[in-house]
């Protein structure tokens, strides 16, 4: 079973049926467009694009999308414009560079928009049987230098625009997951909604820092923490610290 072939007769397969969605769509616009509709004369516009774009053998996702279509583009749910992860399960000795199906693979996926990550099975399993440090001296024994399961992560994460930022406290430490270009209002109310409508501002600390000066204490003496307002975007692994009005 060629890996490739079968995932090129995936997308064929989906091309055609948001082909055949469109034209029903287009149809349907019609009466709209003549009505004046300004909605439907953007949404047509898109359409057709997307129409062009599979009829010369690509993926929707490969149309190119102004940021004020964007909210249109996403309400016609085609499915070769969601974004795709390719991933290819190869043998131990490959799992760093991978090998000749993963690589054409990976070809095919920039071609099409789409990202793709090579893991090995076999070793995920190991190290889910070890402990942490182990796992690391395990890893470091083949060459990787990160699990493939973080490494499918990372390309989720990357593919769908998302990162995370941190708050820690004297019990807990906890990961927020957030859009890339997320401002620290909006960051602050993924916690909680009055977070987000009291916001004052956000004790900021780079992650790299935080490592660096073993924690929020040694950050500050150094100077590293920094007070952002309402403007700031957050950026991925910041440290946070909301203040907020009540």
């Amino acid at each position: 079973m060629n890996p490739l072939e079968d995932a090129e007769t995936i997308e064929t397969e989906l091309m055609l049926a948001d082909l055949d969605n469109i034209e029903k769509r287009i149809s349907g616009l019609v009466r709209k467009i003549k009505g004046g509709d300004k909605d439907a004369v953007m949404q047509n516009d898109l359409l057709n694009r997307a129409k062009d774009a599979l009829e010369a053998g690509k993926p929707a996702r490969t149309c190119e999308i102004a940021e004020d279509e964007e909210k249109q583009w996403k309400q016609l749910t085609l499915l070769t414009a969601k974004p795709v992860l390719f991933v290819c399960n190869v043998e131990e000795d490959n799992a760093g560079e991978g090998n000749a199906h993963s690589k054409a693979v990976a070809e095919m996926a920039a071609a099409q928009g789409a990202a793709s990550v090579v893991i090995s099975a076999a070793i995920e399993e190991e190290i889910s049987q070890l402990e942490a440090d182990e796992a690391e001296m395990f890893l470091t024994e083949l060459g990787l230098e990160e699990a493939g399961l973080d490494r499918l992560i990372a390309a989720g994460y990357g593919l769908l625009e998302l990162q995370t930022y941190f708050t820690v406290g004297p019990k807990e430490a906890r990961a927020w997951t957030i859009r890339k270009g997320t401002s620290a209002p909006q960051a602050a109310g993924v916690i909680h909604g009055d977070f987000e409508r009291g916001f004052i501002r956000a004790e900021t600390i780079a992650y790299d820092d935080y490592i660096e000066c073993n924690g929020e204490q040694g950050s500050k003496e150094k100077g590293k923490m920094r007070a952002e307002g309402k403007s700031y975007i957050v950026a991925d692994g910041d440290v946070l610290h909301f203040l907020f009005n009540t």
